[in-house]
């Protein structure tokens, strides 16, 4: 068969493509850093990418959600050490006014206080996290507590059923965050679970509020027997916050924990999401260095054999 310059030429340039479609992709390779440009370049790679970049994309999603669950969680103890702080404080003025020496004027002035103390600690159960009040249980649109006496919102008395009951059996008023794969943590504590001790029937033992206003009262009226008999009502209360203040401690240790734990798994699902897809920079380099310089010797040989337009434009 007779081989023709038309034959040499175009061969010629099929090989040269070819050698071009290489060093394209070895620049696009090293451009992106990544190993493959379509699915079709390697589909064990490419299946293998999906699913850890599924992990990465549910362990990112599951940092925020610790993030907010914590937040959430601090905002809570910050409000539960507040109350703590404000129940001693009422002790040491009923135990002031449980004496015997004041005289009306000056149990009057302690009520004063303790009245002062009342409206505060009423503030801090309307806390809110992002326009969403923490002791609301589900109702996170609505304030827990009556601005005007404390009273339970969603019952308008003290009754011990108000104040957004939590039942573990149907999970109502428990809010939960996922912050691990299909594990959900409970965050909230609700107004009766804070305010009312547990298994109280007496509501003017029971409601801490009532118990305030009984304090108030006696104290106005000079009533010191009342007023010492109230001491143990008060501790009641203050053990109740401190112990619902260290359930939420010990989540606050749980989240931290857990947070530990997803950056370890964010970490780890990435190296090896990059050891999946990186190329290694200093062989894709070598090897588009040896492509560049297979193409300039190509470009050099075609000199004998193409035309003085063509090289010229293969070269530009």
């Amino acid at each position: 068969m007779r081989i023709t310059s038309n034959m040499m030429v175009n061969n010629f340039l099929i090989n040269l493509n070819k050698n071009l479609a290489r060093l394209d992709d070895l620049q696009y390779k090293m451009a992106t850093g990544k190993k493959i440009r379509y699915p079709s370049d390697d589909p064990v790679i490419t299946a293998r990418s999906l699913r850890l970049r599924t992990d990465v994309s549910e362990i990112e999603q599951l940092q925020k959600n610790v993030d907010d669950a914590s937040s959430w969680v601090d905002m809570t103890e910050s409000a539960l050490a507040d109350i703590t702080e404000s129940l001693q404080r009422v002790r040491e003025l009923a135990v002031r006014g449980a004496n015997g020496t004041n005289t009306q004027e000056d149990m009057a002035q302690i009520a004063k206080e303790v009245a002062q103390i009342k409206e505060h600690i009423i503030q801090v159960g309307n806390t809110s996290y992002a326009g969403r009040y923490i002791f609301s249980g589900f109702k996170t649109d609505t304030a827990p507590l009556n601005p005007s006496d404390g009273s339970f919102s969603d019952t308008g008395d003290f009754s011990s059923t108000g104040g957004y009951q939590v039942d573990l059996a149907t999970g109502k008023n428990i809010i939960k965050y996922e912050v691990m794969k299909a594990n959900f943590i409970e965050i909230n504590k609700t107004a009766n679970q804070v305010f009312y001790i547990k298994g109280e029937t007496d509501v003017n033992k029971g409601n801490m509020f009532k118990v305030l206003d009984n304090l108030i009262n006696a104290l106005n009226n000079g009533d010191v027997n009342t007023v010492n008999s109230l001491l143990s009502d008060i501790d009641r209360h203050i053990d109740n916050v401190v112990a619902q203040r260290g359930d939420v401690g010990a989540l606050q240790n749980r989240l931290e924990l857990i947070k530990n734990r997803l950056n370890d798994d964010n970490v780890n699902f990435t190296t090896l999401l990059s050891n999946n897809e990186d190329v290694d920079v200093a062989e894709i380099i070598m090897k588009m260095k040896e492509a560049e310089n297979v193409y300039r010797a190509a470009l050099q040989t075609g000199a004998q054999i193409l035309p003085p337009t063509l090289l010229d434009f293969l070269k530009y």
